[in-house]
């Protein structure tokens, strides 16, 4: 759930958590990921990780942090 901070409080900067997005639809997901990168800090570019996904992080533009990670393929055997 989320709420707006009523216009007399001063909104708080957010800490302490971050949102996290996952799955196996690529094109979703870098879309997102394109949308969340308009005006955000890029803490990790969204490459392929060590263990076969692709991942990523940022900060965006109101302070949230996210995780990105499109699951990738296994090699059969």
């Amino acid at each position: 759930m989320g709420a707006d901070v009523p216009s007399h409080l001063e909104a708080p900067t957010p800490a302490g958590f971050s949102v996290s997005l996952g799955g196996g639809d690529d094109a979703t997901l870098r879309g997102r990921w394109e949308a969340l990168s308009e005006g955000a800090e890029i803490r990790e570019p969204l490459t392929v990780a060590p263990w076969g996904d692709a991942f990523g992080m940022l900060s965006d533009r109101f302070g949230i942090d996210w995780l990105v990670n499109i699951t990738g393929t296994s090699p059969t055997s």
